[in-house]
């Protein structure tokens, strides 16, 4: 196998994207959000090139995100590991593959707990987003009983609204950029009858159109469109296991195990509707 011979800064019109991406879908998902990041604390690991057909060019093994994200922010340069040879599409790949199967993601608590104390230290996600070039999307996720008004951590202390829903009323309530605490208490009140895509049914609609009334939007989300109940089988330690992470996420067990399945669709690639 090839070995890494050097580490430098290349130039970007040097680099062509290798065939052996194993990354073929949605390449250019969320490069947005990986361009703030490293914009903001810079790039945290160079990427894998070895020398290509065309003299005095490299082919990009591993970090084609990586690259178009320094594309996105036009810099002429990215910190690349240079390999000794030119190596097969087999070699490539292998390589590709192996990069993607060994990351260890951070687990899911430890996510919360990290962002939740940046929340506390910098006062609000926009703050946190600023400071840190993290993602807004993921900060807003993994911040959850911490950025709760007032009154819906008053019902969700009361046992009143689980934790999700209450984060779902709070979002359906702010849609025009300024929070209203009656609406807020009044789609957390309601959310606890409803199922969790029916609660998403209620944000997607109020984003689309702020100015519609709450008795009618949540009303066009119970009668709306048809929602599929899907019977699954399972091991009684998987049943455990999503038991556990419901509690954890201070929601149903039927709505964590929506948001499992959609998360890995999204990504694995595939859309999901609302």
């Amino acid at each position: 196998m090839a070995r890494i011979i050097e580490t430098k800064e290349i130039d970007l019109n040097d680099l062509v994207i290798g065939k052996a991406q194993v990354r073929l879908r949605e390449v250019g998902k969320d490069i947005d959000e990986l361009a703030a990041s490293i914009a903001k604390v810079g790039l945290l690991e160079p990427i894998v090139v070895c020398p290509a057909n065309e003299e005095g060019k490299f082919e990009i093994i591993t970090g084609q995100r990586r690259f178009l994200a320094h594309k996105l922010l036009k810099k002429e340069k990215i910190m690349a590991c240079i390999l000794d040879q030119e190596i097969s599409e087999t070699e490539a790949k292998v390589l590709s593959i192996t990069e993607n199967m060994v990351r260890s993601d951070l687990p899911r608590k430890d996510l919360i707990d990290a962002c939740t104390d940046l929340y506390r230290k910098y006062g609000s996600i926009k703050d946190v987003v600023e400071e840190t070039g993290l993602p807004y999307s993921k900060v807003t996720l993994y911040v959850k009983y911490d950025r709760l008004a007032p009154e819906l951590k008053e019902l969700v202390d009361e046992g009143d609204v689980d934790l999700k829903a209450a984060l779902r009323a709070q979002d359906a309530a702010s849609v025009t950029g300024e929070y209203k605490p009656e609406e807020a208490t009044m789609f957390a009140k309601e959310f606890s009858g409803m199922s969790g895509a029916q609660q998403k049914r209620v944000v997607k609609k109020r984003e689309e159109d702020p100015s519609t009334d709450v008795s009618e939007v949540i009303e066009n989300a119970k009668t709306g469109e048809k929602i599929t109940q899907v019977v699954v089988t399972m091991t009684a330690a998987v049943h455990g296991s999503l038991k556990q992470y419901s509690k954890d996420e201070a929601t149903s067990v039927d709505d964590a195990a929506a948001t499992l399945i959609e998360e890995a669709l999204s990504g694995k690639g595939y859309t999901t509707g609302d």
